[in-house]
């Protein structure tokens, strides 16, 4: 009998959620940066395996905002876990219970919804700070299952999907079997390209980034991809794009091999800088990049 469940994968931020949704897929569905706040959307990851079906909803890591579009990604992470038949909270195994946590761990105990703690980079602490964590978070609250993990690495990871399977219901499935993400290719793209640059840029300049597609061709044999990058302020723009247009072409070329292995042909990739001041300040600016609660 086919079953399928929706599991939330929250936490604070930059705390290895989407890295973590990867690994378990084996695929990069979820965009992955040192950055907080990568994440923007809630992001749909799929597995089948066997009779079951698991759908993790990726979420933006929760924070106090400080914009409109920071508001957008809590109230994007909080409605992740009310459609959720489980939860996953991933936490730093070295790091203190934080706010995030805590709130984490009201909303299960007031909803009732099953929560498993996956304590992720395992790999950075002793044992008895591992334990000592453990111990903090089962005096706040009983969790279905406790799971050390290396998101990073894949350790325990198996372990933690088997925890997740009691919290699958007996129901057709909501996807294709092969199917790994609910994202169409072109959100995927511009998703690919944001990780990139924020990977290469300064601090100051990534998180008042956002891509746009433009056109997306596919033609079989190539797909060819035209999109515009959009920063805050006209000095960003120097930066993005850099000394005779060099960081825009490091950025092109890094996006273009990831596209072309994910999509499994060869892409022409097409990027742009413009200028829109201080978008993530308005709501409407937000909504226009594509954030939007609907």
């Amino acid at each position: 009998m086919s079953k399928t469940g929706f599991i939330a994968i929250v936490g604070r931020p930059n705390v290895g959620k989407s890295t973590l949704m990867n690994t378990v897929l084996g695929e990069k569905v979820a965009i992955v940066s040192s950055k907080p706040q990568t994440t923007r959307n809630r992001i749909l990851g799929i597995l089948t395996r066997g009779e079951n079906q698991y759908v993790f909803i990726d979420t933006p890591g929760i924070h106090r905002p400080k914009n409109a579009l920071g508001d957008y990604m809590v109230r994007t992470a909080n409605a992740s876990m009310q459609g959720a038949d489980a939860v996953i909270l991933v936490a730093d195994a070295g790091y203190e219970i934080s706010p995030v946590e805590q709130n984490v761990i009201a909303y299960l105990k007031s909803a009732g919804v099953p929560g498993i703690l996956a304590l992720n980079k395992v790999d950075l602490y002793r044992r008895e700070q591992i334990a000592e964590t453990i111990a903090a978070y089962a005096a706040l609250h009983s969790f279905a299952a406790v799971v050390p993990i290396c998101a990073k690495n894949g350790k325990n990871v198996d372990e933690l999907l088997d925890e997740c399977t009691p919290f699958l219901s007996p129901s057709d499935w909501f996807f294709p079997e092969d199917a790994v993400t609910d994202q169409p290719e072109r959100q995927v793209a511009a998703e690919i390209i944001r990780e990139k640059l924020l990977r290469t840029l300064n601090k100051e300049v990534p998180h008042g980034v956002a891509v746009v597609i433009d056109r997306y061709v596919d033609e079989k044999s190539m797909v060819s991809i035209y999109a515009t990058i959009y920063c805050e302020k006209p000095s960003h723009k120097g930066i993005i794009v850099g000394k005779g247009g060099e960081e825009l072409k490091r950025v092109g070329s890094y996006a273009r091999a990831d596209l072309e292995k994910l999509l499994g042909v060869r892409v022409y990739l097409n990027l742009w800088v413009k200028v829109k001041e201080n978008w993530r300040d308005s709501a409407r600016g937000v909504t226009d990049f594509g954030y939007s609660d609907e």
